[in-house]
């Protein structure tokens, strides 16, 4: 693993349990791969601009990728294929991902580019890698309490797989305005979580 790919996408950044924990899960990450460097890239402090007509002209048309209206998407793709993991720390904003991560979305999933449409549907075109996606939320919306519907699992799912990426995990944070001692369980129960995946064994401990 030579470069990770870090998306924070909440409106608080690193102050959140959220992005806390993704800041373990990457220094676990590092710890086993001391050489891996991490391009971290927040997306609601340093939003991305709004997409506009010459972007979308320039899809219809099917431009070449250095057109100059194609830059951003260019740059996020690149930055893609050019990491070995992606982790991405998101808070679920009315019921999905908040608006700084779909407009990465909307820049990353580009036909042509980062998948294929054929007769079978759409093929992801980017390698698959180990990629989490942290997320927190003040109710809760999976388990016995959950008292709203996740299109957040679902749809981030989905459009990862379409881009080529399947190897995926989901580390959930909820309910987390129940107070401290609930969130320290929710972190607790998150980095037990974490132990258990491969890919973030310590050195020495896969076979």
């Amino acid at each position: 693993m030579q470069r990770i790919l870090l998306l924070e996408c909440g409106p608080f950044g690193r102050q959140s349990r959220g992005s806390g924990l993704a800041q373990e899960l990457v220094e676990r990450l590092r710890q086993r791969h001391p050489q891996a460097q991490v391009l971290e890239r927040d997306l609601a402090s340093e939003p991305l601009p709004a997409l506009a007509a010459a972007y979308a002209e320039a899809l219809v048309a099917q431009a070449p990728g250095d057109d100059p209206a194609l830059q951003v998407s260019e740059r996020l793709i690149g930055e893609l294929e050019g990491s070995d993991c992606l982790v991405i720390a998101t808070p679920m904003h009315n019921f999905t991902v908040p608006a700084a991560l779909k407009l990465w979305i909307d820049y990353v999933l580009r036909i042509g580019r980062s998948f294929a449409a054929t007769e079978a549907g759409k093929v992801g075109l980017l390698a698959d890698r180990p990629t989490f996606v942290v997320v927190s939320s003040g109710g809760f919306y999976r388990g016995e309490q959950a008292r709203q519907p996740d299109f957040l699992t679902s749809y981030l799912r989905h459009v990862l797989s379409t881009i080529g990426i399947h190897d995926l995990e989901f580390i959930h944070l909820q309910g987390l305005v129940r107070g401290q001692a609930h969130a320290e369980a929710m972190l607790a129960q998150a980095r037990a979580q974490l132990d258990a995946n491969p890919h973030l064994a310590a050195p020495g401990v896969l076979p």
